[in-house]
């Protein structure tokens, strides 16, 4: 059995970006698109001009795109290329060698040895997630990384979980070598106009937007799903949120920050499109407590009914970007 108290549960002196500010509707994301947030605004860049691929969200019959940070736009934009890093040895001697190179190593975990998700995951359950490491020392067993909104650092029984040095873990033929990638920053590689090219892939991910209204076909499966999610009890209702309310209202939110920073560094009027995103952010948020009372008290006839504002909302969003766009 793990010991809890080995694991190092402190948060490094750090300031997350804004984006992560608690007073926000949505203040955490998902967490790559978070994990980005911070490693952009910590290398010297606003990770607000990389979020225009959140045009591009859609219902995909289950749960909304469970978005992230195209990595050609990290390219186009920062001059940061991400690639996958092939694990045929150690992790953690893997993970060195990346680390001695100046790279930043994102490595897909189970986050049940993640002491900064205490009282929620850590030691309780097995999700996954993906953690960026800055820092390890295999001889105190200890590693600094980035994940969700900040910046930690873990050690002792959860530094042998993170590497699978585990008894359980420790040469089991039966578990997969981890998704991991590296990133590699070159500086010179940057956009010399991020302005510029933020518009750019903006009109690039507005080729590719929903063809049909995604909140709309949400508000059609919903009225089937409603029953299920009663039916399920409280721990299927928070992973149901997650993947779809919280990913819905996130985007959005971040969508209006971006519309909001490339309007005024490129002289175009999106005010009338970032009111409509606000009301997809702020409505979904809504909409999520309003279906955890109807799952505590198994009332769920006609709430589908109080998804009709986001949907016009959505229409109105892309119709007013469609002229701001067009000039």
């Amino acid at each position: 059995m793990l010991d809890r108290a080995a694991g190092t549960r402190t948060l490094t002196a750090y300031r997350p970006h804004r984006l992560h500010d608690p007073e926000r509707p949505w203040p955490e994301t998902n967490c790559y698109v978070d994990l980005w947030i911070e490693v952009l605004s910590q290398r010297g860049y606003d990770p607000t001009a990389a979020l225009g691929f959140t045009l591009r969200q859609d219902f995909e019959g289950d749960h909304f795109t469970f978005f992230k940070f195209p990595l050609e736009d990290l390219e186009a934009l920062f001059g940061i290329s991400v690639q996958e890093l092939a694990i045929f040895d150690d992790l953690e001697r893997h993970t060195l060698e990346q680390l001695a190179r100046g790279r930043l190593v994102l490595i897909e975990m189970d986050g049940f040895y993640l002491p900064d998700t205490d009282g929620v995951s850590y030691r309780l359950t097995h999700p996954k997630t993906t953690i960026g490491v800055t820092a390890l020392d295999p001889a105190q067993r200890t590693l600094s990384y980035f994940h969700n909104a900040g910046h930690f650092s873990l050690s002792g029984a959860d530094y042998d979980g993170v590497f699978r040095k585990t008894a359980a873990l420790a040469g089991n033929p039966d578990i997969l070598f981890p998704y991991v990638e590296f990133a590699k920053f070159d500086a010179a590689r940057a956009s010399r106009d991020i302005p510029a090219e933020a518009l750019r892939l903006l009109r690039h991910h507005w080729r590719f937007r929903p063809r049909q209204n995604p909140v709309e076909a949400f508000r059609f499966r919903f009225q089937s799903d409603a029953t299920n999610i009663a039916a399920r009890g409280p721990d299927f209702f928070h992973a149901y949120a997650f993947n779809t309310l919280r990913q819905l209202g996130a985007n959005f939110g971040l969508l209006a920050e971006h519309l909001d920073w490339l309007g005024g560094a490129c002289a175009l009027d999106f005010a009338p499109a970032i009111v409509q995103a606000r009301a997809i952010e702020t409505g979904a948020k809504s909409f999520q407590f309003q279906l955890a009372r109807a799952v505590a008290r198994s009332r769920m006839a006609g709430l589908d009914d109080q998804l009709k504002p986001l949907t016009e909302a959505y229409a109105l969003l892309f119709a007013q970007l469609e002229q701001t766009l067009a000039t």
